[in-house]
């Protein structure tokens, strides 16, 4: 597959959250239907599928990729870090499913969303108090450019934070875990897209 057709794709999640679900949706590249049909695909592919597909990952957006496996090097155990493979996947199918052509997102790219999704993380709890931070991260959600995505990851994550809770298996590096997964829907919310794609 060329670089030029990677991402392109055709267009049901109980989500989001938000009031206005229509209203918010045409916010978004990504929409519900592209999620829902990125979620489904993902889940019935076979290792092998799974496997060409983080390939294409690698040709083209290695860096979303390297930022996923560079957790283990950071402490995150390989159950951790398969699991946040399983968002990257969902992720870019969904942004294949989308039609759309996407420029490559850098590491440059990256760092700056992380920087800037932890400044706010920090404001909203150390500036405003426990009740403006629950605001705060309400406002992010409803106003976040993809919010079928975001809603997914969320999902996914606290679901995956609560197993681990069950278990008594939180590790301090959890935190890289679902930092790198938010990083991932910001990362796409920012990247500016080429074109349509066609065929």
């Amino acid at each position: 597959m060329t670089s030029g057709r990677c991402c392109r794709g055709i267009p049901t999640p109980p989500w989001p959250p938000y009031r206005d679900r229509h209203r918010r949706e045409r916010m978004s590249r990504i929409t519900i239907d592209d999620v829902t049909e990125a979620i489904r695909k993902v889940r019935s592919m076979s290792l092998r599928e799974k496997e060409a597909l983080a390939e294409e990952i690698h040709l083209c957006q290695p860096h979303m990729l390297a930022s996923c496996l560079v957790q283990s090097k950071l402490g995150v155990n390989p159950a951790a870090v398969e699991f946040l493979l399983n968002i990257l996947l969902v992720c870019y199918q969904s942004m294949k499913e989308s039609g759309l052509q996407w420029s490559v997102i850098t590491e440059d790219e990256q760092e700056r969303q992380m920087r800037r999704w932890i400044g706010a993380a920090h404001f909203s709890e150390h500036a405003v108090g426990a009740a403006g931070a629950d605001n705060a991260r309400e406002q992010y959600a409803s106003q976040h450019p993809e919010q079928p995505l975001l809603a997914f990851v969320l999902s996914e994550t606290n679901q995956w934070l609560r197993e681990i809770s069950q278990r008594n298996g939180e590790a301090e590096s959890d935190k890289f875990v679902m930092m790198a997964s938010l990083n991932l829907v910001n990362c796409i919310a920012g990247a500016p897209v080429l074109s349509a794609a066609h065929g």
